[in-house]
């Protein structure tokens, strides 16, 4: 677990209407920063951390066993800046290492 909380206040409006697009809520947002793994994507200054959940719904009319949900942020001074998050629907994700 980390120390890092985000709330409604660290959610710019690019972030989220990403969020929205993409069907990620701010509880995947902070189960990805909490218990994920980094995300071998992020660029360079940029910090990411991926984790998988159980799924089994529909997400835009089929059905998918996972979600997949990526975070990227930066530190700022005061605190953890939001960049953008990812998700993948889909099933068989590979999962990182928890760090």
């Amino acid at each position: 677990m980390n120390n890092l909380r985000v709330s409604e206040k660290d959610l710019h409006p690019h972030l989220q209407a990403r969020m929205a697009q993409r069907g990620v809520t701010l509880e995947e947002i902070q189960r990805a920063l909490d218990e994920g793994w980094i995300a071998t994507d992020g660029r360079v200054g940029t910090v990411g951390k991926t984790i998988v959940f159980s799924y089994a719904q529909e997400w835009e009319g089929a059905f998918y066993a996972e979600k997949e949900v990526s975070v990227y942020y930066k530190m700022g001074e005061s605190g953890i800046i939001l960049l953008t998050v990812k998700a993948r629907y889909g099933s068989g994700f590979p999962r990182g290492e928890r760090k």
